[in-house]
């Protein structure tokens, strides 16, 4: 039994690493799509109905479909074959101009949660832009520069965590926010919605 919640849970977790970033570039893309395109979406709305489209709607099939979708695309990402699909599609996809930018952007988003433990030694508050504004920071690295302790220090932008500044600080400058590095990895991520 432990086996398959192990298979279940690897795989399932495997699938989220892969679908995120294609979720986020198709969001993106569809936003600029329909802003771009705003004036005929009512026109293709119309187009659809007569294709076929159902207008009804069955609550919690979205979720359903979205965990299976999940699931799948785990199965294939642990396979020889999917791995070769999935980096033929990767390879696809940073070759298109403004899909590379989305694609790559959001794989690094995704990389911030799976490597999150590893690439960050902890989560701190450091006073900035300015004295008396605290900002969530990771610990990435400690130097010893002329007998002084420094701690560098990354601080992402909301809510994209791929963009930021790595600053230095004194270590009496760096606070203990009393978060792992997974649960300030949501603030971010949440735009601060998320409060551990």
């Amino acid at each position: 039994m432990k086996t398959v919640g192990n298979h279940l849970k690897g795989t399932f977790l495997a699938g989220i690493f892969i679908v995120i970033p294609f979720g986020i570039t198709i969001f993106i893309l569809k936003f600029l799509f329909n802003f771009a395109d705003g004036i005929l979406g009512s026109y293709l709305d119309s187009l659809m109905v007569l294709f076929g489209r159902s207008e009804g709607h069955i609550p919690g099939i979205g979720m359903i479909i979205g965990a299976v979708v999940i699931y799948l695309t785990g199965l294939v990402a642990t396979n020889v074959l999917g791995k070769r699909l999935l980096s033929w599609g990767d390879d696809l996809l940073t070759r298109i101009p403004l899909v590379k930018m989305i694609y790559t952007s959001s794989k690094q988003l995704t990389k911030v949660f799976r490597e999150g433990g590893s690439s960050y030694r902890r989560a701190v508050f450091v006073e900035w832009p300015r004295p008396g504004v605290r900002a969530v920071g990771f610990v990435t690295a400690q130097v010893e520069r002329d007998g002084e302790h420094f701690v560098v220090v990354y601080i992402p932008t909301m809510p994209n965590p791929t963009s930021g500044f790595a600053l230095w600080f004194q270590e009496c400058d760096v606070y203990e926010s009393g978060m792992t590095v997974e649960e300030a990895v949501k603030f971010v991520v949440s735009g601060g919605v998320v409060i551990p």
